[in-house]
């Protein structure tokens, strides 16, 4: 560590996630409890590289724990991606006297805490993302009010799906992790679930399923497809040729990102937000915070960013065992 941390920068960078609101008011009455200056960061990287820096203390951020997205905005930013707006950015931080930041995101985000650290900022990130596709944690933030808004949709086709004796194709978001589509398909007891991590593409062995589940009597059939696979709409014109039932896509899209987090969202965010500022007192960066195996802990981001993450091939089996 270069010095002794006495200003924190909190962003949030990347996609939205419910909870990073938490994570934000926990870094903020942590460092003011341990008597740091606290500077929110407005639009993630690219609000640093504009220089939209404000004073945070306590009063700030009143209110925000039941609030889904992020009131400290955020946004992508391409010249980040340089090593000039990233040796830019370093420079903006000692411009306003911010000795480590705090950076609430996805895997791309904590690239971007990677290289501040490289020009000499300490940097802890926290993983804030509903895909849950960050290798070295068991959960990001996010994730449990996603998959609970989805699973609420989905319930509710169902309803319809079963009134008028339809399959329905479910798109879940997730990017190219199929988590959110593999709770949800159990979750809501869905006939299929398309993974990207091992969809083959064969509709013909979706057809089949369809056909055979509605001469043993079901009246409905649900298909949750992830996002990372897509094209929910023709693959559902394609289907109901098939089969002769009228089959409908849903792409429930981007309201998985908002609402107001769960408790689980809540409690983990705020204790993640509390564990980034300590291990930045302590000294460390260059770190990422994690729960893994029932603790919180954290990893170098050198390591965090080279895990690669894998589906849990037991969840897959009960998944295709409860489908049946």
């Amino acid at each position: 560590m270069s010095k002794e941390i006495k200003t924190i920068g909190v962003l949030t960078s990347g996609g939205d996630a419910p909870g990073m609101n938490a994570a934000v008011r926990a870094v903020v009455r942590t460092a003011v409890t341990e008597g740091c200056n606290v500077k929110g960061i407005q639009k993630g990287y690219a609000g640093l590289l504009e220089e939209e820096i404000i004073d945070l203390n306590a009063g700030s951020v009143s209110d925000i724990l039941n609030k889904g997205g992020t009131f400290l905005y955020t946004a992508r930013c391409k010249e980040f991606m340089t090593r000039e707006g990233q040796m830019k950015g370093a420079e903006i931080c000692r411009k306003h006297g911010i000795d480590g930041i705090v950076v609430i995101g996805g895997d791309g985000s904590f690239r971007g805490a990677q290289k501040l650290a490289s020009f000499g900022i300490n940097t802890i990130g926290v993983p804030g993302t509903i895909d849950l596709d960050i290798s070295c944690t068991d959960y990001t933030i996010g994730f449990d009010t996603a998959v609970n808004t989805a699973m609420d949709a989905i319930d509710k086709v169902r309803d319809t799906s079963t009134s008028h004796e339809r399959c329905s194709i479910i798109e879940v978001m997730g990017r190219n992790a199929g988590y959110i589509a593999l709770w949800c398909g159990i979750a809501n007891g869905a006939e299929d679930i398309l993974l990207p991590e091992n969809y083959n593409y064969d509709e013909q062995i979706l057809v089949d399923h369809i056909i055979k589940s509605r001469k043993i009597g079901k009246t409905h059939h649900i298909i949750i497809n992830a996002e990372g696979i897509g094209h929910s709409t023709s693959m559902a014109r394609r289907i109901e040729a098939a089969t002769g039932i009228e089959t409908r896509a849903t792409i429930l899209g981007h309201l998985q990102r908002g609402g107001s987090p769960t408790a689980k969202d809540r409690v983990y965010a705020s204790i993640m937000g509390a564990y980034a500022v300590k291990a930045l007192i302590s000294g460390k960066s260059n770190r990422v915070v994690a729960y893994k195996h029932g603790e919180f802990v954290d990893y170098d981001i050198d390591e965090a960013l080279s895990m690669k993450k894998e589906l849990d091939p037991f969840q897959l089996e009960v998944s295709r065992v409860m489908a049946r």
